[in-house]
């Protein structure tokens, strides 16, 4: 006599729910990620539009000029006459200064700015503007 199995043998099947589940923890975790990997100890600037390389990490000086024309050397507020030496003392070898000013900035604040960076040893200026 042949006893028949009662149970009849399934095929194996991908379970996609636990997929899924990997998947959203994946993608929570590189957003979190990259909001850490933001600047947030920035002086607040509406830049302008433009396009523009993205700059390595190394450069660290940043000039600032906010809408009320105050002029800032991260994040530090300076007065114009007292710019050059604070920037020679922070001032890295290559000679970069990356400047973010505001819209609403005066022009002439700027360059002021600018022209006391460089009798303070900087070489070039990089503009920072927001990306398109």
């Amino acid at each position: 006599m042949k006893l028949r199995r009662s149970r009849t043998s399934k095929r194996g099947r991908i379970e996609i729910i636990p997929m899924i589940d990997v998947m959203f923890f994946l993608l929570a975790t590189f957003m979190l990620t990259s909001l850490a990997m933001q600047r947030l100890d920035a002086v607040r600037v509406t830049l302008p539009q433009g396009r523009a390389q993205q700059l390595s990490q190394d450069t660290a000086l940043t000039l600032s000029v906010d809408r009320a024309n105050h002029v800032f050397i991260n994040q530090q507020l300076v007065q114009l006459d007292q710019l050059a030496p604070v920037v020679a003392k922070l001032l890295h070898r290559d000679g970069n200064i990356v400047v973010a000013a505001d819209e609403g900035a005066a022009n002439g604040v700027v360059v002021q700015a600018m022209l006391e960076a460089r009798k303070a040893g900087a070489q070039h200026f990089l503009v920072a503007v927001h990306r398109e």
